[in-house]
């Protein structure tokens, strides 16, 4: 017997894609055919906004993002969506 809230779903074995959104640029196709190695977009934010984080490609929230301690890319998270429910 579960107590507390009955409508709880379990949730151990639900996956969700997360992504994270630097910025944004738009190109002419013939300037993306163009890029090559070494080439530079120019995104539309800068390097100290924030970023959007996605959850399967629904806008969940904004961060920050950081080097963690072994050395690889995070995202610390500053701002969550609201969800409606």
């Amino acid at each position: 017997m579960v107590s507390g809230n009955k409508n709880i779903i379990p949730n151990d074995g639900i996956r969700v894609e997360l992504s994270v959104t630097l910025g944004t640029a738009d190109l002419r196709v013939h300037q993306l055919l163009k890029l090559g190695r070494g080439a530079v977009v120019e995104l539309d934010r800068g390097i100290n906004d924030y970023v959007d984080i996605y959850a399967n490609d629904v806008l969940i929230g904004r961060g920050e993002v950081i080097i963690t301690e072994n050395d690889s890319i995070g995202i610390s998270v500053t701002e969550m969506i609201g969800s409606k429910g």
